[in-house]
């Protein structure tokens, strides 16, 4: 089985606006999040993006805007990113179960990677991206940015430096 690094992307991968981004100049890699992505994935994790993207859907943007910055994160790293996950839709039942606090799209990365819960990691900075990780027996971190402290995540980081740090350090 393989470990994996679950991640959410707003707030965790780009900075986080408050707001939706609206145009690619608006996507920002923090300094620290290639270097970092580099060394989980040489320390043998899969690296799967979950992210929601109700923007889509409530037609603020479009799925090339999504795409568009996955691709720049994917240059700014290397192409480290295994997968890229994104739940657009929030119209119907079936369509939000990608969406978190759903845990569809880490279901979806657990089947595709063969991933054991045990050894692997969510990383995300809202609470609704830690409950489907608890709920899977992922561990959690939570990348503190302008939300309060969720109260399910075991380790807290302010950096995604720290946030690297602490799962290597657990490895």
């Amino acid at each position: 089985m393989s470990k994996c690094i679950f991640m959410d992307r707003d707030g965790v991968l780009n900075k986080e606006l408050g707001r939706h981004i609206l145009k690619i100049e608006e996507f920002i890699i923090p300094e620290d999040v290639p270097n970092g992505l580099k060394r989980l994935k040489d320390a043998g994790y899969k690296l799967v993006v979950v992210t929601n993207q109700s923007g889509i859907a409530r037609e603020y943007y479009d799925d090339k805007l999504v795409d568009d910055c996955h691709d720049l994160l994917q240059e700014a790293c290397g192409n480290l990113i295994d997968q890229f996950y994104y739940a657009p839709l929030v119209d119907s039942v079936s369509k939000s179960l990608m969406r978190k606090p759903d845990s569809l799209m880490l279901e979806k990365g657990m089947a595709k990677f063969n991933v054991d819960p045990a050894q692997s990691w969510m990383v995300g900075d809202k609470e609704r991206d830690l409950i489907p990780a608890k709920k899977l027996g992922i561990r959690r971190i939570q990348l503190m940015a302008m939300v309060e402290k969720s109260e399910l995540a075991e380790v807290v980081a302010h950096t995604f430096t720290e946030v690297v740090d602490a799962i290597l350090a657990e490895a």
